[in-house]
């Protein structure tokens, strides 16, 4: 009975760790990390493995089969605050405003942001458009600093996977972001 208890919390317990190693090596794979998404990889199969292999050892234990749903839940949820938690790579922030962008501009460049203004027509006249290549995780603080100056703004975001020059600010420690 403890053997078979034992067993079931370390089934969750593997899963608990190859699913959000799964979650973070898509990521890798998608920004296109080959070598850090192999090394993920290699380590995700093999825990999967000693999971699965505790499973068929007892088959006729139901014990096993939830602590196998239990850990990819579990694991799931935890793939997904470890991902936000590191926030890899980069954004692209399309900001669309009719107010004057000059104290605007000056004030995320003086925050790091490199910003590129251009102009451009929209239903109702002139707008400018900023486009902002950004750290995932100072987006946060760009959304907040853009609500408090233009709430009006039409913002949009998408994740970019290359960038080259500019001012791409890139932290050593994470290659996001190849320049």
């Amino acid at each position: 009975m403890i053997d078979l208890l034992l067993s079931t919390l370390l089934v969750f317990a593997l899963r608990l760790l190859d699913v959000p190693l799964a979650t973070v090596r898509m990521l890798y794979m998608v920004r296109g990390q080959r070598g850090a998404a192999a090394v993920l990889a290699f380590f995700e199969a093999l825990i999967w493995l000693v999971a699965i292999t505790r499973v068929f050892a007892h088959l006729t234990s139901p014990a096993q089969y939830l602590g196998w749903a239990f850990g990819f839940a579990f694991g799931t949820a935890l793939g997904m605050v470890v991902e936000s938690w590191l926030a890899p790579g980069y954004v692209t922030v399309r900001i669309i405003t009719r107010a004057d962008t000059k104290t605007l501009v000056s004030e995320l460049r003086e925050k790091g942001f490199g910003v590129t203004e251009v102009e451009g027509r929209g239903r109702e006249g002139p707008v400018a458009l900023l486009f902002v290549v950004a750290q995932r995780r100072s987006v946060h603080d760009l959304l907040a600093l853009l609500e408090e100056r233009d709430p009006g703004a039409f913002i949009t975001m998408e994740h970019t996977t290359r960038a080259r020059g500019g001012h791409v600010r890139e932290r050593s420690w994470w290659p996001g972001v190849r320049k």
